[in-house]
């Protein structure tokens, strides 16, 4: 029987329409917002406001009515988001929270080691201490442990034990971010933050790679077991392999081939309605979007160079070592394809939103139709990061590279 061969142009429809990527979310308050949030699994979260923090990137890119007390409530007063680890920070449904019982367990375990390493310090001892601190005093951020340490200045990621104990808690269970003031994270006891039926419910580490793999296929619509075990970070490859492999044998998957945009075709499996699935999957509109840089459907810049045939790095040289790309470029997405990359930053303080390269994607005519509706986005982005205009530098329009 011949493998199934899903095109190129029914992939990106799929993967978009996964992604809620198609077509804008409608404005739906905080139940729109939480189902968005749910559809994609989970939202990444970073420090960096080039124009606005990432995490809002992403959901204002899907829904243009978003904003940001929005997010905050459902991690605070509504408690149906909580902050944890995927491959990286991020926001997730507190409706996932009890499968994290088995990403705390590995985590503990790996990360004691790794960090002993690292920090060249003994946390592990101070653990039972900062746990009854909080326990008797509330919530706290890294600084309130400090006492009058002085402050290191060997980089970001040199953590004096408090902070290293507080984060190691956080990652294993005890702990839970109850909130932010700033970008600056609080912790207090988990079972003060997740509400005591889910925080009690322990499902075995079989149901756990289960719901991972079966809810990461379901998020992305077509994937190989890596990609599957990459999408919550907490399962294994060979976890991913064998159940996929067992999957296949409930007739509950089939392997199909996925045609890249060059042409060529690469393995992967999915549910057996797939095409189907794709074949409904609605057409993207025409809306021009900034994408943030950690978008969802970006992640995976392998994926994203085989479907949508876009080299994305961060920052590009040439031959002489001259940088093309500023640091921190925006993908610009149109249709079912990206069309090009834009560097800005806002200058909140001018009401600025400040573009200061643009470069269209090879092969992508940028006439004047696609430049209306690319300054009407970014009118709707200043207004988003709190600018009321937009500002083009000289020298803005650079040539493909």
């Amino acid at each position: 029987m011949a493998t199934p061969r899903l095109s190129n142009p029914l992939a990106r429809r799929l993967f978009l329409e996964r992604h809620a990527l198609s077509a804008p979310v409608p404005a739906r308050g905080l139940e729109g917002l939480s189902e968005l949030v749910a559809q994609l699994g989970f939202v990444q979260l970073d420090s960096i406001a080039t124009v606005e923090r990432a995490h809002h990137m992403i959901l204002f890119a899907r829904c243009p009515s978003y904003r940001p007390a929005d997010l905050d409530r459902l991690l605070g007063a509504e408690r149906r988001l909580f902050e944890h680890w995927t491959h990286d920070a991020a926001v997730i449904p507190t409706a996932f929270y009890p499968h994290w019982h088995l990403r705390f367990a590995r985590d503990a375990e790996a990360l004691r080691g790794r960090w002993e390493r690292w920090h060249r310090h003994d946390f592990i001892a101070r653990t039972e201490a900062v746990l009854a601190h909080i326990r008797q005093h509330g919530p706290v951020c890294s600084a309130d442990l400090r006492g009058d340490a002085p402050r290191k200045t060997a980089g970001w990621w040199d953590w004096h034990p408090d902070k290293t104990a507080l984060e190691y808690l956080w990652r294993s269970g005890d702990l839970a971010v109850t909130g932010r003031t700033g970008f600056q994270k609080y912790y207090d006891l988990a079972e003060r933050v997740i509400p005591a039926d889910l925080r009690s419910r322990h499902p075995d580490a079989a149901e756990t790679i289960d719901w991972c793999c079966s809810s990461a296929m379901d998020r992305l619509g077509f994937a190989t077991p890596g990609e599957l075990a990459a999408f919550w970070a907490t399962v294994t490859p060979a976890e991913a392999r064998e159940w996929c492999h067992d999957q296949m044998r409930a007739d509950a998957l089939i392997e199909i081939e996925v045609e890249s945009m060059d042409g060529g075709h690469r393995r992967a499996f999915a549910r057996p309605d797939v095409i189907e699935a794709a074949t409904a999957a609605p057409m993207p509109t025409g809306r021009l979007r900034v994408l943030s840089p950690f978008d969802p459907a970006l992640r995976d810049r392998k994926r994203a160079e085989r479907l949508f045939g876009f080299h994305y790095r961060i920052e590009v040289f040439t031959p002489a070592a001259k940088r093309i790309y500023g640091y921190y470029v925006f993908p610009l997405f149109e249709a079912d394809r990206l069309v090009g990359r834009i560097d800005m930053k806002a200058y909140r303080h001018e009401g600025t939103l400040r573009v200061r390269a643009l470069w269209p994607e090879r092969g992508i005519a940028w006439g004047k139709g696609r430049q209306a509706r690319l300054e009407a986005e970014l009118h709707r982005v200043a207004r988003f990061a709190g600018c009321d205009r937009v500002e083009w530098l000289d020298g803005w329009r650079r040539k493909s590279v």
